[in-house]
């Protein structure tokens, strides 16, 4: 089932998440929210952009291995994460975000990061991704910590955004996609 995707202004994106546990319904919300992310044609999609203040993220950068080879392969689900380490070196790229439609800005990030975290069986794992990997994981676990990209650029930059982001949260900005405004 596609599920709606939360825009910029929706409380769940600056709700505290709470680590969950393995239950018969997660299964199916995992499905539900790999078939979202196809759908909407993201990387990636964290549980509170689909409405629940849930430790959990999923990424799916397969797409993008032509562009980015360390990529290939790349479809996760990460519950209950925790950064390990993150690298002293950075880079900065341009974001987009499926809760902010319309708007991409240059965001530095580490260009590595150590995630411990447990898959979709409760298995748990500890790896080091780098990259665009690193990026997208980045990324979505700033959703798991409240934050959205824009909370991570200049403030001169925020300036030029504030308009576009007040008309997301004002439910003037729609989406492509299946979306729940305010």
């Amino acid at each position: 089932m596609i599920l709606p995707i939360y825009l910029y202004g929706q409380p769940v994106l600056r709700r505290e998440t709470e680590e969950i546990e393995n239950s018969p319904e997660l299964k199916q919300f995992i499905a539900d929210m790999y078939e979202t992310l196809t759908q909407a044609e993201g990387c990636g999609l964290a549980a509170p952009q689909v409405g629940r203040s849930w430790r959990l993220f999923i990424v799916d950068g397969s797409e993008l291995e032509e562009e980015y080879p360390e990529c290939k392969g790349f479809k996760k689900t990460f519950i209950n994460p925790e950064i390990v380490e993150l690298s002293d070196k950075t880079s900065t790229y341009s974001e987009g975000c499926l809760s902010l439609p319309g708007i991409s800005e240059n965001v530095v990030r580490p260009e590595s990061v150590t995630i411990n975290y447990l898959d979709e069986d409760f298995v748990e794992h500890e790896e080091t991704y780098s990259g665009f990997c690193a990026r997208i994981i980045l990324h979505e676990y700033d959703h798991l910590e409240a934050h959205v990209f824009t909370d991570r650029i200049s403030p001169i930059r925020k300036q030029f955004c504030k308009g576009k982001l007040t008309n997301i949260a004002k439910g003037k900005t729609g989406a492509r996609y299946k979306y729940k405004r305010n």
